[in-house]
């Protein structure tokens, strides 16, 4: 089974404006508060590695898999946790008409340690999907 969490916001920009700020690994320090140092290779399979300050939850450093991206569209990585916790994260943008979209920022949680992580951070997790949103959505705008 799989828990989400997951916030959509509006972005008055098009989706390539928006997806210029989120391919920008480097540039995330900016915007992100949440998700810093951002590196890898935008590729099927590339890595991208992070560090992670989640307010309320311990700080740390991590390397995950890229298994989706679509110019314009979405980023898509995994992180396992071990054999009984994986951590799916996304961003993805819908555009409504030119120069209006919905992004959404997520995580999805699976294995039988996700769920108990789920049930314990998900109010922390949707604060920080908030925090990331509005500081992808102010840049994209401006």
């Amino acid at each position: 089974m799989n828990f989400k969490v997951e916030k959509r916001v509006g972005v008055r920009a098009t989706s390539e404006r928006i997806w210029d700020v989120i391919a920008d690994f480097p540039g995330w320090n900016a915007w992100n508060p949440v998700e810093t140092d951002v590196s890898g290779t935008l590729a099927f399979g590339g890595s991208i590695a992070l560090s992670e300050a989640v307010p309320g939850l311990p700080p740390r450093q991590y390397t995950g898999r890229i298994g989706d991206w679509q110019p314009n569209g979405r980023l898509v990585w995994m992180e396992r946790r071990g054999l009984l916790f994986n951590v799916l994260r996304y961003y993805e943008i819908e555009q409504l008409e030119p120069g209006s979209c919905i992004l959404s920022n997520g995580f999805i949680f699976s294995g039988f340690r996700g769920e108990g992580f789920y049930e314990k951070h998900r109010r922390t997790l949707r604060a920080a999907c908030e925090t990331i949103s509005e500081g992808l959505r102010v840049t994209a705008e401006s």
